[in-house]
């Protein structure tokens, strides 16, 4: 449908001609908790779905170090924000926000193990013409990536501020926790 198809907006879908187009979004926390800071975007990802009640549109998943099989539930979707560790070259627990374009040119630099899987399948969806339509990575930059379970103290101190900036993320989009502290 073309944008002269649309009629309105009410709580999170968009409605044309009487149908509604429920808006797809995903928070993907991705990373190996056996690595040390590797495991940010899951803890983060974990503690959010434990703290928060979110409306049906809104997906919260443990991607780990997965690769080609997130293609199915990435492909499609309005609004992606992916939790990860940032190796940016800023001193350990640095938060960073990256935004559409800026996310795939940062995976050129093999950052960590599992984001080449994240990199092929950015790539994939972008051939398919199934690229979420709007994209943002919340990361800090790791202190250890040493096989050990738990964060270093620096990245442990950026949990609280990535979990507030997820939300954020969301309320910038009109969604906000159906229950929980906000």
């Amino acid at each position: 449908m073309s944008g002269h198809d649309k009629v309105g907006q009410r709580g999170h879908g968009i409605y044309f001609l009487g149908k509604t187009k429920t808006m797809r979004v995903m928070v993907l926390g991705i990373g190996n908790i056996l690595m040390c800071d590797e495991g940010i975007g899951i803890r983060v990802v974990n503690d959010i779905e434990s703290r928060f009640r979110f409306p049906d549109a809104v997906e919260l998943m443990d991607g780990g170090t997965s690769g080609m099989e997130l293609l199915d539930p990435l492909s499609n979707l309005d609004h992606l924000i992916v939790v990860d560790a940032v190796r940016s070259g800023d001193p350990a627990g640095t938060m960073i926000r990256l935004e559409d374009g800026e996310v795939p040119a940062l995976f050129q630099t093999r950052l960590s193990p599992h984001q080449l899987g994240l990199s092929d399948v950015l790539a994939t969806l972008l051939l398919m013409e199934t690229f979420p339509k709007h994209l943002v990575l919340l990361g800090c930059e790791p202190k250890s990536l040493e096989t050990h379970m738990g964060l270093t103290p620096e990245v442990e101190a950026t949990v609280e501020p990535l979990i507030e900036a997820v939300l954020k993320e969301l309320a910038a989009i009109g969604i906000k926790p159906l229950s929980g502290v906000a």
